[in-house]
């Protein structure tokens, strides 16, 4: 992020507020958020829309006059916008009350996938819930071109200290600035940002429908709007998402922006169990191998990690270093599961992680990895988990395409 953009957000002087259910100080992951709204400053109420990233910016949506809708089904076309023939088609179903059109895609930070939704401010709130639907600075935040995020995830996305979350594991990853913890569309959505967010972030335009049935059973509609999406797209059912993680009648589907989009594509599985997934077998074929690398043998990754994983162990070879990397202590790369205890995929999921010298880099922990091979795979296209917010010295993720020749 541009230097002169971020004094500019932060001489604007935009607090960081909550709706409800953040909790104040520390970082510990597992800690439970308070009732109590707190911030990290005082709440600011200006007397216009505050306007923090004039580059981001779109027109202030103005105060909520339309009723509000449930939030009850979730289509999602990783690959293609949503056709509008389709989506009119959705919207004649009898027992559809209301739609709202937007994109979805999930950057990758420190190991996790955050689902971003980019919005129309005015139209989205309306299937938020209504702490969130009915508190205006919100929406001019998102507007003005800051991020909502929902308030159980503030201990667990990383920021700095003025509030950026960077959107990507890149170190060229935009930027964006907090403005707000308000609850999103539970389960579904983890952060909103305005719709030109959206462009710089390569969210597929338009690939992301709710639908509100109101009275009628969401479960009666999921076949005859499954007959009008066809295959490529996932249809959730919002309830039970929000009862048990997860919905797993549905296909499931993530599609992963910035740079290691091209590493994973369209990415269908499974659940199954026990924090498993099974990828859908055609994923499997064309971007999982397994191949011999120096000094850890043969590992099972994603195909298109292997020339730099293999360029950057030969480089510690090189070096005279690889006594610093023990084999048997080697927790494996492509290893497709939620992180523990959430339906947040990891990146090991796709392939593109590994863990090494497991027992002395627990988690938490400033760890013994050697920091030379640390530089090492940093000069291959690798973050490290032990510069992380909550550490994970022992892992190592491709955050870029390096090519070794």
């Amino acid at each position: 992020m541009g230097g002169i953009r971020r004094l500019r957000l932060l001489a604007a002087g935009t607090a960081l507020v909550c709706v409800a259910g953040c909790g104040g100080g520390g970082d510990d992951p597992g800690a439970e958020p308070s009732t109590t709204p707190a911030s990290s400053s005082p709440t600011v109420k200006p007397s216009s829309p505050p306007v923090a990233d004039p580059e981001h910016a779109v027109d202030p949506p103005g105060k909520r006059t339309d009723p509000l809708a449930s939030a009850d089904l979730l289509v999602f076309s990783p690959k293609h916008p949503l056709d509008e023939d389709m989506v009119r088609g959705i919207e004649r179903l009898k027992g559809v009350r209301a739609t709202n059109l937007f994109s979805m895609g999930q950057p990758v930070i420190e190991n996790q996938a955050l689902t971003v939704a980019a919005v129309d401010p005015a139209t989205y709130r309306l299937f938020t819930p209504a702490a969130s639907a009915d508190t205006q600075e919100v929406w001019d935040r998102v507007a003005g071109g800051e991020l909502a995020l929902s308030p159980e995830l503030r201990r667990k996305v990383p920021k700095d200290k003025f509030d950026f979350v960077r959107l990507g594991s890149a170190d060229d990853a935009p930027e964006v600035h907090i403005g707000y913890y308000a609850p999103q569309v539970e389960s579904a959505i983890d952060a909103v940002v305005n719709e030109k967010w959206g462009e710089e972030l390569g969210l597929q335009p338009g690939n992301a429908l709710l639908i509100s049935t109101g009275g009628t059973s969401p479960q009666s509609l999921r076949k005859p709007i499954e007959k009008l999406v066809g295959g490529e797209a996932s249809i959730q059912a919002l309830d039970i998402v929000a009862r048990t993680g997860i919905d797993p009648g549905a296909k499931q589907t993530a599609f992963v922006v910035g740079t290691i989009a091209q590493a994973v594509g369209v990415f269908n599985y499974t659940v199954i169990g026990g924090g498993r997934i099974a990828p859908a077998p055609a994923w499997v074929r064309s971007h999982i191998a397994t191949e011999a690398v120096p000094i850890l043998g043969n590992v099972t990754c994603n195909k298109l990690i292997f020339p730099q994983l293999k360029a950057a162990l030969q480089d510690i070879v090189a070096r005279g270093l690889q006594d610093k990397i023990h084999p048997g202590e080697y927790a494996g790369c492509y290893y497709p599961r939620f992180i523990a205890g959430t339906t947040t995929l990891s990146n090991h999921s796709f392939g593109l992680a590994l863990d090494l010298n497991v027992p002395g880099n627990q988690r938490g922990t400033v760890g013994e990895m050697d920091r030379q091979v640390v530089a090492i795979f940093k000069e291959w296209g690798f973050a490290w988990g032990g510069d992380w917010n909550y550490t994970d010295p022992m892992h190592f993720e491709m955050n870029a395409l390096v090519d070794p020749r």
